[in-house]
């Protein structure tokens, strides 16, 4: 697993860091699965989904990805306008213990930006402003679920960035997600992690938001694409 190594220092207020070519996007939800990722980037609408995807102004494939530790906790909230069911955050702060195993895709600004604009219900076209994030950690450029952008460090001397909601774990309204997102999440953790499943479902079902609705067992037979979930 590749390790983040955290800023020694950001650059001072007032000086706004070079914005690179291309850029870690860290992904914890479902788009650890490639597969699922390759619907933003090329357009296309994901099994079990209800959203059709417009895709990227440059449809290109990721070039590298690796498995990656995030420092922070995910946890499923609110109601997915695509999966049904409690969604994916990530509350960033360090001090929840045991961190966030994420896939990190490589991808130019313009690509992160258009995967973005998509998470958010628009569509591809405007790249975003990053100075912010990478000055500071952290920038809530909105109120919606995923227009707060994260960049926890670098990998290989390129700044990682993900995105999550502008609120914290304490604060969420936590809904248990369904199986047929699970699935994508469970297949990311297992491609890029090298996950057995039950690892991935012991995972998954301690997470906030699903511990107390799904048990490892249960999850673990719904996710058998034997069984049909």
């Amino acid at each position: 697993m590749e390790e983040i190594r955290p800023p020694a220092a950001r650059p001072p207020l007032g000086r706004p860091p070079a914005v690179p070519d291309r850029l870690w996007y860290a992904a914890y939800g479902s788009n650890m699965h490639a597969e699922r990722l390759a619907c933003y980037l090329r357009g296309g609408r994901p099994a079990g989904s209800a959203r059709d995807y417009p895709g990227c102004r440059d449809g290109r494939l990721p070039d590298h990805s690796a498995p990656v530790r995030l420092p922070g906790r995910l946890y499923f909230a609110l109601e997915s306008r695509v999966w049904g069911g409690g969604t994916a955050f990530y509350d960033h702060d360090p001090r929840h213990r045991g961190g966030t195993p994420a896939r990190a895709y490589l991808l130019t600004v313009g690509q992160f930006s258009d995967i973005a604009a998509q998470e958010t219900g628009g569509g591809p076209g405007t790249d975003l402003d990053l100075a912010t994030v990478l000055r500071t950690g952290r920038d809530p450029q909105g109120p919606g679920r995923y227009q707060t952008l994260v960049s926890p460090g670098t990998l290989d001397g390129v700044p990682v960035l993900t995105m999550t909601a502008p609120w914290s774990l304490a604060e969420a309204e936590l809904n248990a997600p369904r199986v047929c997102y699970l699935r994508n999440l469970a297949a990311g953790l297992t491609d890029a992690h090298g996950w057995s499943p039950r690892r991935a479902a012991v995972y998954l079902s301690t997470r906030p938001g699903a511990a107390g609705h799904w048990t490892v067992d249960a999850l673990l037979a719904a996710l058998d694409p034997r069984t049909g979930g």
